[in-house]
C-alpha cells in the first residue's frame, strides 16, 4: 500500500510482504515502542515520543528515497514489524536493521526472511556498496540473527554513537556468501 507523497516499492518473498509504512500501522509500532522490549531499538518511550519516531519513519523514506519497511504475512496487512534500509543524518554508514514488534512472531523466521530481501534490495537496487548492521551489545538475538546473515563483528567500524555500547556487524556482499 503506497501513500501519495512517496513511491516505496513492494517486496514480496515467500511468506511475506515488505510494503510503505502507512498511517494504520502507527497503533501497533506505538505499542511496541511503550514497552521493554523496544530497550535495544530506543525504547522504552512515551506515546508521543514513539508517534514522533512513527513520523521520523516515514520521513525518511521521503528524505532519503529509502527506509523500513512494513513486515506483514502474505494475505495479512497485520504489521508484524519493521525491517529495512536506514541511514539518518550523522550516521557514519548505511544500516539494514530489523525490529519484530511481538515476542510470538519470534523464532519463526520472519526477520531473516525480511532482512535477506533488503539486503539484496540494498545490493541490486539500491546500489549500496557495502551495508552495516549496528546491534546494541547484550541484544543477543539480534547478533545471532546478523551472524545466521553471513554478517561478521567489525570491531574497527565507527559506530553513530559514541555513548553508546553498539556493535558493528558488516555484511558480505551477495557474491562472497556463493
Amino acid at each position: 500500500m503506497n501513500t501519495p507523497w512517496f513511491d516505496t516499492p513492494v517486496l514480496e518473498t515467500e511468506r511475506l510482504v515488505l510494503r510503505a509504512p502507512a498511517p494504520a500501522d502507527a497503533d501497533a509500532f506505538m505499542a511496541f515502542y511503550q514497552t521493554d522490549r523496544a530497550r535495544f531499538v530506543g525504547g522504552p518511550m512515551t506515546p508521543r515520543q514513539a508517534w514522533n519516531f512513527f513520523g521520523t519513519e516515514i520521513g525518511h523514506w521521503v528524505m532519503r528515497g529509502f527506509g523500513m519497511f512494513t513486515v506483514t504475512r502474505r494475505g495479512s496487512d497485520a504489521p508484524l514489524g519493521i525491517v529495512g534500509h536506514w541511514y539518518p543524518h550523522g550516521w557514519p554508514e548505511k544500516e539494514v536493521g530489523w525490529v519484530l514488534f511481538d515476542a510470538t512472531s519470534e523464532g519463526q523466521g520472519i526477520a531473516r526472511e525480511a532482512a535477506r530481501a533488503c539486503l539484496d534490495h540494498a545490493w541490486t537496487v539500491l546500489g549500496w556498496d557495502t551495508i552495516v548492521s549496528y546491534i546494541d551489545r547484550g541484544n543477543n538475538a539480534s547478533v545471532r540473527l546478523a551472524e545466521r546473515l553471513g554478517a561478521a563483528l567489525d570491531t574497527g567500524a565507527t559506530i553513530p554513537n559514541p555513548e553508546k555500547d553498539v556493535l558493528v556487524y558488516r555484511h558480505p556482499r551477495p557474491e562472497v556468501l556463493k
